[in-house]
Order: structure tokens, then C-alpha cells, then sequence
């Protein structure tokens, strides 16, 4: 059985951060995602808006569970993935046309991909950190990029593209953290659970 002290909460219902968890051995003991608002601020910064969220949607759990028989001193793990071309932030797409204009948009040239995480301890001490990749696409047809809306794989995505489907063949050049790209930073996620006391290889196991 799994020590208390272990018990991770994971402020997302992201199915590709829950599964870069997997990839590192760690399982969170409750998905709990939060319907926050994520409306930017009028000028605030690509990095800034993912670090805020990121805070939100931890405090936002952490203020569920704190009063919870069991759930005290639970780790508590808050994540947010902004794209951006410059300092414009390209949004999730929630309708063909958005993805269409997303698109378009970062056919041809660089973007930004922005992920904050944020990890409250047991004592409800707040950690930061966020992680910037430089991703190039290729200049994307009008032919793929309508395909490419056809399949799906767009919807509830930051900047209407998920690199681990169909998009990764648009990806001309990428510097950085591939893992920040899908969702969850893993060097960052884990170091930050590992300096604040948590084994991240307590799910380790051989073969």
C-alpha cells in the first residue's frame, strides 16, 4: 500500500499528463481537473499566464482536499501549456474555424510552448516552475491542415496541435523539452517532486 506521504493529486483531467506520469512511474492518487478561468490578462505575458494557471488550479485543489479525511498531506500537482507566436497567445480552439486560423498561423514559422507547474507540498509550501520549447513547423498545406482538423486531434489542445499525433510530422525543428511540448515538463515535474521529499522512483519496479 502506498504511504500516505506518497499521495500525489493531479489538478488536470489532461489524459497526455496523466500518461507522461505513467512514463515516469508515478501514479496520482486523484485526478482532479479545475474549471478555472484562463482568460489572459490584457498584456500579460505567454509565461506569466501559464504560471498563474498553473498556481490556480493547484490552490484550486488544494482547497478542496485540504479538509478531506486522508487527503491533508497529499502532494498536490497544478499544470498549464500556453502557446505563443511572440507574446500573442494562441488559445485551445474550440471550433474548426480557431483551429483553421491557429494553424495557418504557425504554418511556416517558430512558436513557443509555455508549460507552468506548480506543486504544493503537505505543509503547503508552493513551488514554480516553468518550461519554454522553440518549436518550428514546416509550411503546413491548406490540404493538411484540413485533414489534419478532420481527424480531431486538435480539440482541447493549446494552439490547436498535439505533437505527439498526426502534428508531429508538421514539426520542422524543436529546441527544448519534448516532454513540456506534449503537456508536463518531465525533468521539471520530477525534480521539483524530488526536492520537496517525494520518491519519484518509489513505482520503479525491474524489467
Amino acid at each position: 500500500m502506498t504511504d500516505h506521504k506518497q499521495k500525489l493529486v493531479l489538478a488536470s483531467g489532461s489524459p497526455r499528463r496523466l500518461e507522461l506520469l505513467h512514463q515516469i512511474g508515478i501514479e496520482p492518487a486523484r485526478l482532479m481537473p479545475m474549471d478555472i478561468d484562463e482568460t489572459p490578462a490584457k498584456l500579460e505575458h505567454p509565461r506569466t499566464l501559464c504560471r498563474r494557471l498553473s498556481l490556480q488550479k493547484a490552490e484550486a485543489a488544494r482547497d478542496v482536499t485540504k479538509n478531506e479525511l486522508g487527503w491533508k498531506d497529499a502532494y498536490v500537482l497544478g499544470s498549464d501549456t500556453v502557446v505563443a507566436v511572440g507574446r500573442r497567445i494562441v488559445g485551445k480552439a474550440e471550433y474548426t474555424e480557431d483551429a483553421s486560423a491557429a494553424l495557418h498561423l504557425l504554418s511556416g514559422r517558430s512558436h513557443w510552448v509555455y508549460t507552468g507547474i506548480c506543486l504544493i507540498t503537505p505543509g503547503g509550501k508552493v513551488r514554480q516552475k516553468v518550461s519554454e520549447t522553440k518549436v518550428r513547423f514546416k509550411r503546413v498545406s491548406t490540404r493538411e491542415i484540413d485533414s489534419y482538423i478532420a481527424s480531431g486531434q486538435w480539440r482541447g489542445k493549446a494552439g490547436a496541435y498535439g505533437i505527439q499525433g498526426i502534428a508531429g510530422c508538421f514539426v520542422q525543428k524543436l529546441t527544448g523539452s519534448y516532454t513540456n511540448v506534449v503537456g508536463l515538463p518531465l525533468y521539471e515535474t520530477s525534480t521539483l517532486l524530488a526536492g520537496e521529499g517525494f520518491d519519484v522512483t518509489a513505482g520503479w519496479l525491474e524489467g
